[in-house]
């Protein structure tokens, strides 16, 4: 038995990490993976679990080893999923979830096809901003960069199954539950 694999896209400040802690609680047996980044960790992030940090070399060394599923950069740092405990899980029959941005899904979508791709949505670039800029993580060069990425991201929504607009927590919460859970 093999498992499904599971895409969640959207901008940058949409939401999707909170909506994936909340769906992850309520779903104990689906794997998230972990993303490797060349990205400074932020306070509280620790290796192996929120990200593998990765210096510029290694990541350049796994790309050219082909050990990753999908990689981009990003803000000036590289971002990707190694495959192999991609692979494992979905041997061992495990739904996993893969939070990426939009080239990488679409990398993921030329190797696994029937994945399921779902699209998170704010509910308007204005609230984005907000929420970026109530994170306190960024700088206003990286926001408005952002922003940018943001507007290139949403243009691309129709890439996937299904989109879902972040207005309401509950409901965005409700829609993705019902979405994995039919997977």
């Amino acid at each position: 038995m093999t498992g499904k694999l599971i895409v969640l896209t959207g901008p940058s400040g949409v939401g999707k990490g909170t909506l994936l802690k909340a769906l992850l609680a309520k779903h104990p047996e689906l794997y998230l993976s972990v993303s490797a980044t060349t990205r400074s960790p932020r306070v509280g992030e620790v290796d192996g679990v929120h990200y593998y940090f990765y210096d510029c070399d290694r990541f350049e060394a796994e790309i050219a080893a082909g050990s990753l599923l999908e990689w981009a950069e990003f803000a000036g740092n590289y971002y990707g999923t190694p495959i192999v405990p991609v692979q494992a899980q979905l041997d061992l029959g495990r739904s996993i979830i893969l939070e990426i941005e939009l080239a990488g899904a679409r990398q993921v979508a030329k190797i696994f096809p029937d994945a399921l791709r779902i699209f998170i949505l704010p509910p308007d670039l204005q609230t984005l901003e907000m929420r970026i800029r109530e994170r306190g993580t960024d700088s206003p060069a990286a926001i408005l960069q952002r922003l940018e990425q943001a507007r290139v991201e949403i243009a691309a929504q129709s890439e996937f199954d299904y989109r879902i607009v972040n207005d309401d927590f509950d409901t965005a919460l409700a829609e993705l539950d019902r979405l994995v859970g039919s997977a």
